[in-house]
């Protein structure tokens, strides 16, 4: 009996321990990435063991970390993001990898009646019969923040959308429609469709739709560079890209 307790106590101790040369993969990713990381880190770790671990902000304020000293493996940022942490030596030489580009899609709450957005001109009247719009806070540094105040001062709306404006600072965006404090909401449809209790209405109109590109990097500093690597060669491989387009996502271009 005692012989017996000791085989299986040794067992389980065997069990426990982690795999020879096993790793932590620390990923920064853009908000709008992040369920692609997610939905392909656990196949990653069944087949190699190395877990990932995940950190995701917007893409102003990854910057600010990473020049801030924090730490990480890999990165999932703009293109110019990622030039600018290479330019900083935040980045190892020559491992960027194009992944992805998203666009901006427009949401209401589920059950809620879907507006017109067809044309650029529907799309504006939404935006004005609306009784809150929700978006990323452009002061965060978040794409889609920047790029929809450029696009109301354009439209020629920015003074009529400014008091019912709902800024969210990083996140899910369309969780305010769930919660009541929007009505409409515009993000990255990649995380849109991350929401439940959202609705994807659809895409902005292509003459003022925006496409993010985003790209990953190992970090120079990198605590196990070969299994950073081996996770970014899965993002950019065929699953990698199966995945993309059950988020919302398109290969990048190039």
């Amino acid at each position: 009996m005692h012989r017996t307790l000791a085989a299986c106590a040794a067992l389980l101790a065997i069990l426990t321990v982690p795999a020879a040369g096993a790793a932590e993969v620390r990923v920064l990713t853009a908000g709008a990435f992040k369920p692609v990381v997610a939905a392909l880190a656990p196949a990653f770790t069944a087949r190699t063991g190395h877990t990932v671990v995940i950190v995701n902000d917007t893409a102003g304020a990854l910057v600010r970390r990473i020049a801030g000293g924090e730490a990480f493996d890999l990165v999932v940022l703009t293109p110019d993001g990622i030039a600018g942490l290479g330019g900083a030596g935040k980045v190892l030489p020559g491992s960027a990898v194009p992944l992805a580009r998203v666009g901006i899609g427009v949401a209401v709450r589920e059950g809620a009646p879907a507006p017109d957005i067809g044309t650029v001109d529907a799309f504006t009247r939404a935006l004005l019969a609306a009784r809150a719009v929700a978006y990323v806070d452009p002061a965060s540094g978040g794409s889609s923040g920047i790029y929809l105040a450029g696009l109301f001062v354009r439209l020629g709306i920015a003074d009529r959308i400014g008091p019912k404006a709902v800024l969210v600072p990083g996140g899910l965006v369309a969780a305010r429609l769930v919660t009541g404090e929007a009505d409409l909401a515009l993000h990255q449809i990649s995380e849109i469709l991350a929401v439940p209790g959202a609705r994807l209405v659809g895409p902005v109109p292509a003459e003022v739709q925006n496409w993010t590109v985003y790209a990953g990097a190992v970090g120079a500093g990198a605590r196990d560079a070969e299994a950073a690597q081996a996770f970014l060669r899965d993002l950019a491989g065929p699953e990698g890209a199966a995945v993309l387009r059950q988020k919302g996502m398109e290969s990048a271009p190039g």
